[in-house]
């Protein structure tokens, strides 16, 4: 007699399903309402015109067949360039393996990286892919949960979230939703910590160009000790404000580069190559066009936040990111972040996150996250409606 168990029916705990993303749900609502979508973060404009030449004409011109799995030479040696110039890192291209996407990249790394029981230091508020991917890798995620207003790394926290089986440190810095760059001495603190634990850092670094105020983002990768400890990983999308393109690539010392490629080609496998000939010109730009970049998101945040404080709100610092929060309680409205998101789609016609979707467990209820990658009409429509809705909660 067979000792093979029985398979379970499907609808079994044991199939605990993949959560739907609040990111889905809240489109969703803005599509079937048309509320204005503040939730998910996504521009209204097509993208630079001169990158979307770039991959018309490589699809016209081009190869559109199978690329080499760790991407374009002429990508890999252009990420490794715009590195070295705006990051001052000294990667080679054989370092870089283009991904359809940085959630691909996250992926790779974390199936590429992960032994079955691994722990994964994480810190919450999270993006809210990391916690099913690491679980689907057969990780074990320890939680560090940070909190408002200031969201400091501590060396208490981590200490108390480290034990032995510790492998592992998913980072995104700068943070989504929060907007925080990491600060220099919690940079140092966490890379203290992955040598004298020996961690590996994965970096999500998808907001690099997209600091404010002067800020400018250090790469965790280039501090002592993590060159050949770190995966860091960039995107196109972000960079470009061409989200849907998803083009990223993971960045990392050989002897990882190696595992992460072998995880790699049995995801994607690879990238549309006229996407990706089209952000190599584009990593080449002129240093001018990114510090433009940052000028105009940085306007759009401020032209959110300054409508939103005369209308009532009271808005937390952002310096980096397409996003924003405010602050309930602050603001003198006596919801929780749930009940406003779903509260303002009908009655506002506008969409946003609430912050407590960001942490697995114990959330912060009292903020709200809105996007401020849209035109200077739809911010001001959306103001206007949050305006009357504030009046209304008086």
């Amino acid at each position: 007699m067979s000792d093979i168990p029985a398979r379970a029916p499907i609808g079994h705990p044991v199939y605990r399903a993949m959560p739907a993303t609040i990111f889905d749900h809240m489109s969703a609502r803005a599509r079937d309402t048309g509320a204005i979508n503040l939730g998910q973060g996504f521009p209204e404009s097509p993208g630079p015109r001169a990158i979307l030449e770039a991959a018309a004409n490589a699809l016209l011109t081009r190869s559109s067949q199978y690329p080499p799995a760790p991407g374009l030479p002429e990508l890999r040696a252009a990420v490794a360039d715009h590195y070295a110039r705006h990051q001052r890192l000294d990667l080679s291209p054989a370092e870089v393996i283009v991904t359809s996407g940085a959630t691909e990249a996250i992926a790779a790394s974390l199936l590429a990286l992960v032994q079955p029981g691994d722990e994964v230091l994480l810190l919450a508020p999270l993006y809210d892919a990391y916690l099913p991917l690491v679980e689907r890798a057969g990780g074990v995620a320890r939680i560090v949960r940070l909190t408002p207003p200031d969201w400091r790394i501590t060396r208490q926290a981590l200490a108390a979230a480290i034990t032995p089986r510790t492998r592992i440190l998913l980072l995104n810095n700068p943070v989504n939703p929060t907007g925080i760059v990491l600060r220099d001495a919690e940079l140092a603190l966490l890379a203290e910590v992955c040598v004298a634990h020996d961690l590996i850092a994965i970096c999500d670094e998808v907001w690099e160009h997209l600091t404010y105020d002067g800020r400018r983002h250090r790469p965790l990768i280039a501090l002592p000790g993590l060159r050949d400890r770190t995966v860091k990983i960039g995107s196109a999308g972000k960079i470009f404000a061409v989200t849907g393109w998803k083009v990223g690539w993971m960045c990392a010392a050989p002897p990882l580069a190696t595992l992460l490629v072998r995880a790699h080609q049995f995801l994607t496998f690879t990238t549309p190559p006229a996407l990706q000939w089209a952000v190599a010109e584009a990593l080449a730009w002129p240093d001018a066009w990114f510090e433009d970049q940052r000028a105009a998101n940085q306007a759009s945040r401020d032209r959110l936040a300054a409508g939103l404080s005369a209308a009532g709100y009271a808005v937390r610092p952002s310096g980096a990111t397409w996003f924003l929060t405010i602050d309930l309680p602050a603001s003198g409205i006596a919801l929780d972040d749930v009940s406003f998101c779903e509260r303002i789609i009908p009655e506002a016609g506008v969409a946003a996150i609430p912050i407590s979707a960001f942490y697995p467990t114990e959330p912060v209820t009292h903020l709200v996250r809105l996007c401020f990658c849209k035109s200077d009409a739809t911010l001001d429509q959306a103001i206007e409606r949050l305006a009357s809705l504030r009046a209304a909660l008086r």
